[in-house]
Protein backbone atom coordinates (compact mmCIF):
# COMPACT_ATOMS: atom_id res chain seq x y z
CA UNK A 1 0.00 0.00 0.00
CA UNK A 2 1.34 2.92 -1.08
CA UNK A 3 1.82 6.40 1.66
CA UNK A 4 -0.14 8.50 1.66
CA UNK A 5 -3.51 6.85 0.49
CA UNK A 6 -6.04 5.72 2.52
CA UNK A 7 -7.32 2.26 2.13
CA UNK A 8 -10.49 1.41 0.06
CA UNK A 9 -13.63 2.00 1.84
CA UNK A 10 -12.37 3.81 4.00
CA UNK A 11 -13.08 7.90 3.39
CA UNK A 12 -10.72 10.41 3.28
CA UNK A 13 -11.02 13.30 6.01
CA UNK A 14 -11.38 16.47 4.09
CA UNK A 15 -9.01 19.26 4.48
CA UNK A 16 -9.67 22.55 6.52
CA UNK A 17 -9.92 24.55 3.35
CA UNK A 18 -12.24 21.43 1.35
CA UNK A 19 -14.55 21.12 4.27
CA UNK A 20 -17.74 22.45 3.44
CA UNK A 21 -19.06 25.76 5.89
CA UNK A 22 -22.11 25.90 7.54
CA UNK A 23 -24.24 27.94 9.23
CA UNK A 24 -22.38 29.99 12.21
CA UNK A 25 -23.21 28.48 15.49
CA UNK A 26 -23.91 30.78 18.62
CA UNK A 27 -20.71 30.40 20.40
CA UNK A 28 -18.45 31.15 17.74
CA UNK A 29 -16.82 34.62 18.07
CA UNK A 30 -15.23 35.89 15.49
CA UNK A 31 -11.49 37.34 15.52
CA UNK A 32 -10.37 40.36 13.89
CA UNK A 33 -6.94 41.25 12.96
CA UNK A 34 -4.81 42.74 15.55
CA UNK A 35 -4.27 46.35 15.25
CA UNK A 36 -1.02 48.43 15.39
CA UNK A 37 -1.61 49.83 18.04
CA UNK A 38 -1.99 47.01 20.36
CA UNK A 39 1.11 45.08 19.44
CA UNK A 40 3.82 45.46 21.98
CA UNK A 41 7.52 46.03 21.18
CA UNK A 42 9.33 43.29 21.77
CA UNK A 43 12.84 43.51 23.02
CA UNK A 44 15.69 42.37 20.48
CA UNK A 45 17.89 39.66 20.44
CA UNK A 46 21.97 39.84 20.47
CA UNK A 47 21.46 38.20 16.99
CA UNK A 48 19.20 40.89 15.88
CA UNK A 49 21.14 43.61 17.49
CA UNK A 50 23.96 42.29 15.83
CA UNK A 51 22.38 42.18 12.59
CA UNK A 52 21.43 45.78 13.05
CA UNK A 53 24.41 47.06 13.53
CA UNK A 54 24.12 47.82 17.08
CA UNK A 55 25.89 46.12 20.78
CA UNK A 56 23.55 43.75 22.31
CA UNK A 57 21.89 45.74 25.69
CA UNK A 58 22.34 49.48 24.20
CA UNK A 59 19.16 50.95 22.06
CA UNK A 60 19.46 51.93 18.95
CA UNK A 61 18.24 55.07 19.40
CA UNK A 62 19.81 58.38 19.81
CA UNK A 63 21.79 57.77 22.86
CA UNK A 64 21.13 59.58 26.10
CA UNK A 65 24.62 61.05 26.25
CA UNK A 66 24.36 63.73 23.24
CA UNK A 67 21.87 65.68 25.65
CA UNK A 68 24.33 64.97 28.70
CA UNK A 69 27.12 66.50 26.19
CA UNK A 70 25.76 69.46 25.47
CA UNK A 71 25.43 71.16 28.71
CA UNK A 72 29.31 69.97 28.62
CA UNK A 73 30.05 71.52 26.00
CA UNK A 74 28.41 74.79 26.41
CA UNK A 75 30.27 75.42 29.88
CA UNK A 76 33.53 75.13 28.04
CA UNK A 77 32.36 77.51 25.32
CA UNK A 78 31.60 79.87 27.83
CA UNK A 79 34.38 79.34 30.32
CA UNK A 80 36.96 81.36 28.03
CA UNK A 81 34.74 84.35 27.92
CA UNK A 82 34.01 84.26 31.66
CA UNK A 83 37.57 84.05 32.62
CA UNK A 84 37.97 87.31 29.70
CA UNK A 85 35.76 89.20 31.83
CA UNK A 86 36.74 88.35 34.82
CA UNK A 87 40.24 89.13 34.31
CA UNK A 88 39.28 92.49 33.08
CA UNK A 89 37.27 93.28 35.84
CA UNK A 90 39.92 92.42 38.32
CA UNK A 91 42.29 94.56 36.73
CA UNK A 92 40.68 97.63 35.57
CA UNK A 93 43.15 100.04 36.70
CA UNK A 94 46.06 98.61 34.83
CA UNK A 95 43.64 98.01 32.08
CA UNK A 96 42.96 101.83 32.26
CA UNK A 97 46.03 102.72 32.24
CA UNK A 98 47.14 101.35 29.82
CA UNK A 99 44.62 102.40 27.27
CA UNK A 100 44.87 105.89 28.51
CA UNK A 101 48.63 105.49 27.33
CA UNK A 102 47.81 103.73 24.35
CA UNK A 103 45.22 106.78 23.20
CA UNK A 104 47.96 109.37 23.38
CA UNK A 105 50.40 107.53 21.28
CA UNK A 106 51.19 107.54 17.93
CA UNK A 107 48.64 105.09 15.88
CA UNK A 108 50.87 104.55 13.19
CA UNK A 109 53.45 102.44 15.17
CA UNK A 110 50.70 100.91 17.12
CA UNK A 111 49.24 99.84 13.63
CA UNK A 112 52.36 98.71 12.41
CA UNK A 113 52.93 97.06 15.98
CA UNK A 114 49.58 95.46 15.24
CA UNK A 115 50.70 93.82 12.09
CA UNK A 116 53.86 92.59 13.81
CA UNK A 117 51.57 90.44 16.36
CA UNK A 118 49.56 89.25 13.85
CA UNK A 119 52.95 88.08 11.82
CA UNK A 120 54.02 86.36 15.22
CA UNK A 121 50.94 84.19 15.09
CA UNK A 122 52.06 82.58 11.45
CA UNK A 123 55.12 82.29 12.47
CA UNK A 124 54.39 79.52 15.51
CA UNK A 125 51.93 78.64 13.20
CA UNK A 126 55.07 77.67 10.62
CA UNK A 127 57.01 76.46 14.07
CA UNK A 128 54.10 74.25 14.80
CA UNK A 129 53.46 72.50 11.64
CA UNK A 130 57.23 72.44 11.05
CA UNK A 131 57.84 70.02 14.50
CA UNK A 132 55.34 67.75 13.28
CA UNK A 133 55.44 65.17 10.11
CA UNK A 134 52.11 65.14 9.50
CA UNK A 135 50.34 67.71 7.74
CA UNK A 136 47.55 69.72 9.21
CA UNK A 137 45.13 72.15 8.18
CA UNK A 138 47.01 75.63 7.85
CA UNK A 139 43.65 77.87 8.41
CA UNK A 140 42.30 75.98 11.69
CA UNK A 141 46.12 75.02 12.97
CA UNK A 142 46.44 79.73 12.68
CA UNK A 143 43.20 79.71 14.18
CA UNK A 144 43.99 77.09 17.15
CA UNK A 145 47.25 79.21 17.75
CA UNK A 146 45.16 83.22 18.31
CA UNK A 147 43.05 81.44 20.28
CA UNK A 148 46.03 79.70 22.73
CA UNK A 149 46.58 83.54 23.74
CA UNK A 150 43.78 83.08 25.55
CA UNK A 151 44.43 80.08 27.32
CA UNK A 152 47.75 81.17 28.23
CA UNK A 153 46.42 83.79 30.56
CA UNK A 154 45.22 80.22 32.57
CA UNK A 155 47.83 78.38 32.46
CA UNK A 156 51.64 79.56 33.51
CA UNK A 157 54.70 79.12 31.22
CA UNK A 158 53.34 78.28 27.93
CA UNK A 159 51.16 75.65 28.98
CA UNK A 160 47.85 76.64 27.64
CA UNK A 161 48.91 77.07 24.30
CA UNK A 162 50.72 73.67 24.30
CA UNK A 163 47.34 72.20 25.43
CA UNK A 164 45.29 73.70 23.06
CA UNK A 165 48.03 72.62 20.50
CA UNK A 166 48.27 68.63 21.72
CA UNK A 167 44.36 68.65 21.75
CA UNK A 168 43.97 70.33 18.39
CA UNK A 169 46.31 68.06 17.10
CA UNK A 170 44.73 64.87 18.32
CA UNK A 171 41.36 65.66 17.03
CA UNK A 172 42.98 65.90 13.72
CA UNK A 173 44.06 62.16 14.20
CA UNK A 174 47.72 62.70 15.53
CA UNK A 175 48.44 59.85 18.53
CA UNK A 176 49.23 61.46 21.92
CA UNK A 177 52.92 60.40 21.87
CA UNK A 178 53.29 62.08 18.79
CA UNK A 179 51.45 65.51 19.25
CA UNK A 180 53.02 65.03 22.62
CA UNK A 181 56.70 65.06 20.89
CA UNK A 182 55.72 67.73 18.85
CA UNK A 183 55.32 70.01 21.85
CA UNK A 184 58.57 69.19 22.95
CA UNK A 185 60.19 69.75 19.52
CA UNK A 186 58.75 73.47 19.61
CA UNK A 187 59.62 73.97 22.67
CA UNK A 188 63.28 72.66 22.05
CA UNK A 189 63.40 74.93 18.61
CA UNK A 190 62.18 78.24 19.76
CA UNK A 191 64.59 78.51 22.92
CA UNK A 192 67.36 77.49 20.89
CA UNK A 193 67.06 79.63 18.00
CA UNK A 194 66.12 82.41 21.15
CA UNK A 195 69.22 81.97 22.73
CA UNK A 196 70.93 82.34 18.84
CA UNK A 197 69.54 85.22 18.56
CA UNK A 198 70.36 87.07 21.46
CA UNK A 199 74.04 86.24 21.49
CA UNK A 200 74.01 87.22 17.95
CA UNK A 201 72.57 90.73 19.18
CA UNK A 202 75.18 90.63 22.50
CA UNK A 203 77.86 90.05 19.60
CA UNK A 204 76.85 93.35 17.26
CA UNK A 205 75.16 95.90 20.50
CA UNK A 206 77.91 97.58 22.88
CA UNK A 207 75.38 97.84 25.16
CA UNK A 208 75.70 94.14 26.31
CA UNK A 209 78.33 95.77 28.95
CA UNK A 210 75.25 97.45 31.00
CA UNK A 211 73.75 93.71 31.12
CA UNK A 212 76.35 93.21 34.11
CA UNK A 213 74.20 95.50 36.36
CA UNK A 214 70.91 93.08 35.92
CA UNK A 215 73.16 90.10 37.21
CA UNK A 216 72.39 88.85 40.77
CA UNK A 217 75.03 88.45 43.42
CA UNK A 218 76.81 85.20 44.39
CA UNK A 219 74.64 84.72 47.38
CA UNK A 220 71.45 85.00 45.08
CA UNK A 221 72.96 82.41 42.10
CA UNK A 222 73.74 80.02 45.02
CA UNK A 223 70.16 78.95 46.11
CA UNK A 224 69.24 79.44 43.16
CA UNK A 225 71.53 76.56 41.14
CA UNK A 226 70.76 74.55 44.34
CA UNK A 227 67.42 74.68 44.05
CA UNK A 228 67.72 74.00 40.21
CA UNK A 229 69.95 70.79 40.79
CA UNK A 230 67.75 69.25 43.30
CA UNK A 231 64.62 69.41 40.64
CA UNK A 232 67.03 67.67 38.40
CA UNK A 233 67.95 65.02 41.00
CA UNK A 234 64.20 64.59 42.15
CA UNK A 235 62.96 64.45 38.41
CA UNK A 236 66.40 62.04 37.96
CA UNK A 237 65.29 59.70 40.69
CA UNK A 238 61.64 59.29 40.03
CA UNK A 239 62.44 58.43 35.84
CA UNK A 240 64.80 55.32 37.42
CA UNK A 241 63.02 54.00 40.50
CA UNK A 242 59.36 54.23 39.48
CA UNK A 243 58.41 52.22 36.43
CA UNK A 244 55.15 53.47 35.23
CA UNK A 245 56.65 57.04 34.91
CA UNK A 246 59.08 55.76 33.06
CA UNK A 247 57.80 54.02 30.37
CA UNK A 248 55.42 56.50 29.31
CA UNK A 249 58.40 59.05 29.08
CA UNK A 250 61.21 56.40 27.22
CA UNK A 251 58.51 55.79 24.71
CA UNK A 252 57.52 59.82 24.72
CA UNK A 253 61.51 60.45 24.15
CA UNK A 254 61.68 57.48 21.63
CA UNK A 255 58.78 59.20 19.81
CA UNK A 256 60.27 62.69 19.52
CA UNK A 257 63.87 61.37 18.55
CA UNK A 258 61.99 59.14 15.76
CA UNK A 259 59.89 62.37 14.60
CA UNK A 260 62.62 64.79 14.90
CA UNK A 261 64.66 62.61 12.31
CA UNK A 262 61.68 62.29 10.15
CA UNK A 263 61.59 66.18 10.22
CA UNK A 264 64.85 67.18 9.82
CA UNK A 265 64.91 64.95 6.30
CA UNK A 266 62.44 67.40 4.94
CA UNK A 267 63.77 70.87 4.10
CA UNK A 268 60.36 72.63 3.91
CA UNK A 269 59.58 70.73 7.66
CA UNK A 270 63.35 72.43 8.20
CA UNK A 271 62.69 75.82 7.08
CA UNK A 272 59.10 76.06 8.59
CA UNK A 273 60.58 74.76 11.74
CA UNK A 274 63.83 77.06 12.18
CA UNK A 275 62.52 79.91 10.21
CA UNK A 276 59.29 80.53 12.13
CA UNK A 277 61.50 80.00 15.09
CA UNK A 278 64.32 82.52 14.46
CA UNK A 279 61.50 85.34 13.12
CA UNK A 280 59.37 84.74 16.46
CA UNK A 281 61.48 86.65 18.87
CA UNK A 282 62.41 89.25 16.26
CA UNK A 283 58.77 89.88 15.46
CA UNK A 284 58.44 90.06 19.08
CA UNK A 285 61.44 92.58 19.39
CA UNK A 286 59.54 94.49 16.54
CA UNK A 287 56.63 95.22 18.42
CA UNK A 288 57.81 96.35 21.09
CA UNK A 289 60.10 98.98 19.18
CA UNK A 290 57.10 100.10 17.58
CA UNK A 291 55.02 100.55 21.00
CA UNK A 292 58.00 102.20 22.35
CA UNK A 293 58.64 104.96 19.24
CA UNK A 294 54.77 105.59 19.61
CA UNK A 295 54.90 106.18 22.95
CA UNK A 296 58.36 108.25 22.52
CA UNK A 297 61.19 105.74 23.94
CA UNK A 298 64.14 107.35 23.54
CA UNK A 299 66.02 104.33 22.77
CA UNK A 300 68.05 102.97 19.81
CA UNK A 301 66.31 99.98 18.12
CA UNK A 302 68.69 97.20 19.09
CA UNK A 303 68.99 97.67 22.65
CA UNK A 304 65.22 97.64 22.70
CA UNK A 305 65.21 94.18 20.88
CA UNK A 306 68.39 93.15 23.11
CA UNK A 307 66.22 93.94 26.34
CA UNK A 308 63.06 92.07 25.08
CA UNK A 309 65.57 88.91 24.30
CA UNK A 310 67.62 89.14 27.65
CA UNK A 311 64.32 89.65 29.80
CA UNK A 312 62.81 86.83 27.99
CA UNK A 313 65.68 84.40 28.28
CA UNK A 314 66.44 84.91 32.09
CA UNK A 315 63.23 84.84 33.43
CA UNK A 316 61.08 82.98 30.50
CA UNK A 317 61.02 80.16 32.26
CA UNK A 318 59.17 81.45 36.02
CA UNK A 319 55.70 80.22 36.07
CA UNK A 320 53.65 83.29 36.08
CA UNK A 321 51.00 83.35 34.04
CA UNK A 322 50.12 86.18 31.84
CA UNK A 323 53.96 86.83 31.18
CA UNK A 324 54.23 88.97 34.34
CA UNK A 325 57.51 88.15 35.59
CA UNK A 326 58.99 88.93 31.81
CA UNK A 327 57.36 92.20 31.98
CA UNK A 328 59.11 93.23 35.57
CA UNK A 329 62.21 91.97 34.16
CA UNK A 330 61.68 93.84 31.03
CA UNK A 331 60.81 97.45 32.84
CA UNK A 332 64.02 96.71 34.54
CA UNK A 333 66.14 96.14 31.49
CA UNK A 334 65.14 99.13 29.80
CA UNK A 335 65.76 101.91 32.87
CA UNK A 336 69.21 99.89 32.88
CA UNK A 337 69.73 100.93 29.19
CA UNK A 338 68.65 104.55 29.71
CA UNK A 339 64.62 105.48 29.61
CA UNK A 340 62.82 106.92 32.10
CA UNK A 341 60.81 104.83 34.72
CA UNK A 342 57.29 105.87 33.47
CA UNK A 343 58.00 105.24 29.23
CA UNK A 344 59.09 102.13 30.06
CA UNK A 345 56.32 101.23 32.15
CA UNK A 346 53.92 102.54 29.57
CA UNK A 347 55.89 101.13 27.11
CA UNK A 348 55.75 97.39 28.27
CA UNK A 349 52.25 97.80 29.77
CA UNK A 350 51.55 98.67 25.35
CA UNK A 351 53.36 95.68 24.44
CA UNK A 352 51.07 93.79 26.64
CA UNK A 353 48.09 95.06 25.99
CA UNK A 354 48.76 95.09 22.02
CA UNK A 355 49.86 91.93 22.58
CA UNK A 356 47.57 90.21 25.08
CA UNK A 357 44.93 92.04 26.05
CA UNK A 358 43.38 93.20 23.11
CA UNK A 359 43.53 89.94 21.28
CA UNK A 360 42.01 88.01 23.98
CA UNK A 361 38.21 88.77 23.98
CA UNK A 362 38.46 87.95 19.97
CA UNK A 363 40.82 84.82 21.11
CA UNK A 364 38.54 83.76 23.63
CA UNK A 365 35.94 84.07 21.06
CA UNK A 366 37.78 82.21 18.67
CA UNK A 367 38.82 79.31 21.31
CA UNK A 368 34.86 79.07 22.20
CA UNK A 369 33.92 78.54 18.42
CA UNK A 370 36.63 75.93 17.84
CA UNK A 371 35.20 73.69 20.59
CA UNK A 372 31.90 74.36 19.37
CA UNK A 373 32.83 73.09 15.77
CA UNK A 374 34.52 70.14 17.52
CA UNK A 375 38.17 71.35 16.18
CA UNK A 376 39.14 71.11 19.86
Amino acid sequence: MREGKAPRGIARPASPRSRPRGPPRKDDVPVSAPSPSSLSPLPLSPASSLARGTPPGTDSRRPASFMAGRPVRLVLCLAPLLFAGGWAVTNRPTVYEGVRRLVAADPWWLLAGGGFTCLNWVAASCVRQGALPDRVPAGQLLASQFAAGAANHVLPGGLGAHAITVRFLRARGVPLDRATASVGLYSLAKSSAKTAVLIVFLAASPAWRRLGELVPDGRLLVPLAAIAGGALTVVGVLLTVVRPLRRPVTGMLRSALADAREVHTRPCRVAALWGGAVAMPLLQGATLVCVGASLGLQLPWEHVVLAYLAAGTAVGAVPAPGGFAVDAALVWTLVTFGATPAVATATVIGYRVLTDWVPLVPGAVTLSALIRAKIL
